[in-house]
């Protein structure tokens, strides 16, 4: 506080507490805690409001583990949310280390901006555009069999691999910027004398690179995963009938069957879950969350 005090003056800096503490109070823990006094009540008519029936109760929640649907839903967005944080950080390390060390400092603005052009499209017709690109007589089927690589069209719709694309296309960028930034503060002596001393260049990352990256990796996955756990509009666009994502089934009771308290109590165990990995993420990457809110 003295820092900012120093920096910005006392009018400036109370004006930025002021808007920072109106904006968590007013916009994310008020109505997290109006929700999370919902989730323990039963959705009722608005006749039999306080009254004998409306009282605190587990129900909601019960709801949830005595659904073997809504369940199995809720473990494939785990596992599939995973997955799409592990492949980007698999394509995302490889690319911030290349733009970080490898590449011109001056070439790297311009790559950014043909990276960060996409997002300048809204999600929606991003994901619009992959599910006419993977049709099954789309233009990448089209293409394929244009340069004789396959001769039938590939549903490609089908399970969760439009999902996954979609949401590696979506949130590849959430990971690489962490990373690039962390990469970027790496001293490149240190990694050339881990090379003069006949390090491997596997070594070198493993030894150097990656333990002063760990912020920026866990970061990145934090971001990632939660983003992809509750993404709405990329599985609702790309899903097939078999893949079904957990907040469509918030959304579900939320929105179509009007039921805010059972969706409220779906939307905490959601919550928890993302709690739950971001505490294994600092716990692998021996983080603390200091580091990963840097």
């Amino acid at each position: 506080m003295t820092e900012l005090i120093r920096r910005y003056g006392k009018s400036l800096t109370t004006l930025m507490v002021l808007l920072t503490a109106f904006w968590l109070l007013i916009l994310v823990l008020i109505p997290n805690l109006v929700l999370f006094q919902f989730s323990f009540k039963p959705y009722l008519p608005v006749d039999e409001l306080g009254g004998a029936k409306d009282f605190y109760s587990l129900n909601n929640y019960i709801t949830f583990f005595t659904s073997p649907i809504h369940i199995n839903i809720f473990f494939m967005t785990v596992l599939y949310s995973s997955a799409v944080t592990i492949l980007c950080l698999v394509l995302s390390y490889p690319l911030a280390y290349f733009l970080a060390k490898v590449v011109n400092p001056k070439t790297a603005p311009s790559i950014f901006l043909l990276l960060i052009i996409p997002l300048w499209v809204s999600e929606i017709l991003r994901s619009f555009a992959w599910f006419i690109i993977l049709a099954f007589n789309g233009p990448l089927n089209a293409m394929l069999q244009g340069i004789g690589l396959i001769q039938d069209p590939i549903r490609w719709i089908t399970g969760y691999n439009a999902v996954i694309v979609g949401l590696v296309y979506s949130y590849l960028l959430f990971m690489l910027l962490p990373i690039y930034n962390a990469i970027s503060s790496l001293d490149t002596n240190q990694i050339e004398a881990s090379e003069d001393l006949g390090a491997s260049l596997w070594r070198t990352h493993w030894r150097v690179v990656i333990p002063h990256s760990k912020p920026g990796i866990a970061s990145g996955c934090v971001m990632v995963f939660m983003l992809c756990a509750g993404s709405v509009i990329v599985p609702s666009t790309l899903a097939s009938p078999s893949s079904r994502w957990f907040t469509e089934i918030i959304q579900q009771w939320m929105f179509e069957g009007l039921d805010w308290n059972t969706g409220a109590a779906y939307a905490f165990l959601l919550l928890a879950l993302c709690i739950i990995f971001v505490s294994l993420v600092m716990r692998v990457l021996n983080v603390r969350l200091v580091d990963i809110a840097k």
